[in-house]
């Protein structure tokens, strides 16, 4: 632990000061020291969000299951997930003993589509990532100071500046990206040593994997996000990045 970065949970949270000086602090460091970082300075208002389609979220699922048994995961689900990613959420959080919310909209497809029209049924892809994601996790993130997540920062150029720790305005809580400077072999590498459990599509030619209208396998020598949103310019959902800008629509 770096001197000068552990905060009691009775404690005030950590403020915009000492979030920037955390990034600077930690950057570079192990994965599991950034976590332990987090979960000393935000206690049970830390978050992790894991989509339990790829392999960065489930890598940090075991990692922060190495580090507390308080930490509660959220996943969203939009209604467009594949069978197989809804059956291997449960399976997943079967072995990790963590408490998880499901996290939806409150709009059924169907009054989607009657809002908003026929389209919405093959998952629209920039409003339906704001109705089905952004809006729903934003109510979600509401009730925390902190907010856990997978990205690396060679996925997308847009996630090439991302902090280790930061600020979301957005959503209103400190953003942490534990992996962020890891690349994809490092991931594998850390699946293949602690048998981290996979979504059975990545073995089936998927390699980033979103919602099933908007997913298909890649082929040999594609980028790994290639087969998200294809056809389209859309690189991101939005829940990360929006218009090319850390930001929201």
């Amino acid at each position: 632990m770096h001197e000068g970065l552990r905060y009691e949970r009775e404690r005030t949270l950590p403020s915009g000061d000492d979030v920037s000086r955390a990034a600077e602090v930690l950057e570079g460091s192990d994965p599991e020291e950034i976590l332990r970082w987090a979960v000393d300075a935000y206690g049970e208002g830390l978050t992790l969000s894991v989509s339990f389609g790829n392999p960065e979220g489930m890598v940090l699922l075991d990692m922060v299951s190495r580090v507390t048994d308080q930490v509660r995961v959220f996943s969203i689900d939009t209604g467009f997930l594949f069978d197989e990613t809804v059956r291997f959420r449960e399976e997943a959080m079967a072995r990790y003993e963590l408490p998880l919310d499901v996290v939806r909209t409150e709009l059924s497809v169907e009054e989607q589509v009657e809002r908003y029209g026929p389209q919405m049924y093959t998952c629209s892809p920039d409003l339906c990532c704001q109705v089905r994601k952004v809006a729903p996790q934003r109510k979600h993130l509401a009730k925390y100071e902190a907010w856990a997540t997978g990205i690396r920062r060679d996925q997308t150029p847009q996630r090439a500046d991302t902090p280790v720790v930061g600020w979301d305005e957005y959503f209103g809580v400190a953003k942490v990206s534990p992996l962020v400077g890891w690349n994809s072999e490092q991931i594998e590498e850390y699946a293949r040593e602690h048998d981290v459990p996979m979504n059975p599509l990545l073995g089936m030619g998927y390699r980033s994997i979103g919602c099933e209208p908007q997913t298909r396998p890649v082929q040999e020598g594609e980028d790994a996000r290639a087969g998200r949103w294809d056809g389209s310019e859309k690189t991101e959902c939005g829940i990360h990045v929006a218009n090319g800008k850390v930001g929201r629509a």
